[in-house]
């Protein structure tokens, strides 16, 4: 297998070291699973494109309501007290 070396800052080595699932992991293991995480093997649908779009135009709009609310209106005093209200 070849082999190549990477210039890292001490700060983002510390980080990566952080990321390692157990400490005798490899940053060759780490990196290649970071790498196969951030690859979407499933992008969004058109629908789920235009059901964002919707949501989008909802908040500009104001047809939203926070969790908060929605509680009160429905009583649920420990839940309302567990935010903060």
């Amino acid at each position: 297998m070849a082999m190549t070396t990477v210039q890292l800052r001490s700060e983002t080595k510390e980080k990566l070291q952080a990321l390692k699932l157990h400490p005798r992991e490899t940053f060759d293991a780490l990196i290649d699973r970071l790498v196969d995480a951030a690859y979407d093997d499933e992008p969004l649908t058109q629908d789920e494109r235009d059901d964002i779009k919707a949501s989008e135009a909802d908040i500009q709009a104001g047809r939203v309501r926070n969790l908060r609310d929605i509680m009160k209106d429905l009583g649920d005093d420990q839940v309302r007290k567990s935010l903060g209200n």
